[in-house]
């Protein structure tokens, strides 16, 4: 061992001393010890943490901006199809708080935001299907998807399958189709409002109720309004001449709410508000943007080829009008 080793030995720098010094080095970087790992628990919960935030995040801009929709039936056709999924923008006509728990369809009480403007003539809407012509509530939550015809303040009239606003016949919609002649007789029996024999082609005259209006109550208009009523969340009977909304008697009963009166492009197999009635415009949660994935529905899953030989190619990315 010559001079200069025993000099760099006596300092502390020999070779023995470099690892312990590299040890030292990486253990203190920065100038924390390692964490040590997170346990089992501490794992799960971040997770969970995760996950909930992330169903949170899906649920405000599904509630506010934009949401996903699947059309369940053809009486759009041919403007959408059965198994068109869909974009709807919900920002326009005023998003909201979440309607319904995610992957459940449960709904929940919910608050409306101020929109752009109300569903207008010709706009093709979703909305929260008000429950059969006698049902004062759904027997589920579902969202429909129908042409908005008619606004509140409107008399609308269907002549001979075309309809008419205020004494004015109306255009057919482009892709509007008509595939049946006569209509079957016992329609009138399943028509709205009970009691007024309208039919599929030949429906009203009758006025959509705007906020404000005033409907007389007597024997000829009861039946025709009783669920309309409420729908509003009333209570009307009768018990002889007598009509009382709410336990008290009532000669006339003042509108709520503005609604609309949408309609299927398929005109002759359509279940819409021919049949089931008005659509009040605070359940109208958006309008279609465009197409983004488009299959048939009568396909099983359990075919997987068949169902991905089903995929409209030519549907995606379109915009519905």
């Amino acid at each position: 061992m010559n001079a200069e080793e025993r000099k760099r030995i006596l300092a502390g720098k020999g070779a023995n001393a470099r690892p312990q010094t590299a040890r030292s080095a990486s253990g203190n970087r920065n100038g924390r010890e390692p964490e040590p790992p997170m346990t089992f628990s501490e794992s799960l919960m971040s997770w969970v943490k995760t996950i909930l935030s992330s169903l949170l995040i899906v649920m405000v801009v599904n509630g506010l901006l934009i949401a996903s929709f699947v059309v369940p039936t053809g009486s759009m056709e041919n403007e959408v199809m059965a198994g068109d999924f869909l974009f709807v923008n919900k920002f326009i006509y005023g998003g909201s708080t979440p309607q319904t728990i995610p992957f459940l369809d449960t709904p929940l009480p919910y608050f409306r935001l101020p929109g752009l403007r109300d569903p207008q003539k010709g706009d093709v809407i979703v909305f929260i299907f008000p429950g059969m012509r006698d049902q004062k509530v759904a027997d589920e939550f579902q969202y429909y998807l129908k042409r908005c015809v008619a606004t509140a303040g409107d008399t609308l009239q269907v002549i001979n399958k075309i309809v008419h606003i205020n004494g004015v016949a109306q255009a057919t919609p482009p892709n509007a189709i008509f595939t049946e002649g006569a209509v079957d007789p016992t329609d009138r029996l399943r028509t709205f409002p009970s009691t007024a024999n309208f039919t599929r082609d030949n429906w009203g005259p009758m006025r959509i109720p705007k906020k404000g209006d005033v409907i007389p109550l007597n024997d000829s208009t009861y039946e025709r309004f009783q669920v309309f009523i409420e729908r509003e969340h009333h209570e009307v009977e009768r018990s002889g001449q007598i009509i009382t909304v709410d336990g008290k008697p009532a000669t006339s009963y003042t509108v709520e709410r503005d609604y609309c009166f949408g309609m299927g492009d398929n005109r002759d197999n359509s279940l819409d508000s021919r049949y089931w009635g008005f659509v009040p415009v605070e359940n109208v949660v958006g309008t279609p943007l465009f197409v983004y994935w488009s299959w048939d529905p009568n396909t099983p899953m359990s075919h997987l080829g068949e169902k991905l030989g089903s995929i409209r190619w030519g549907r995606i990315f379109t915009g519905v009008n």
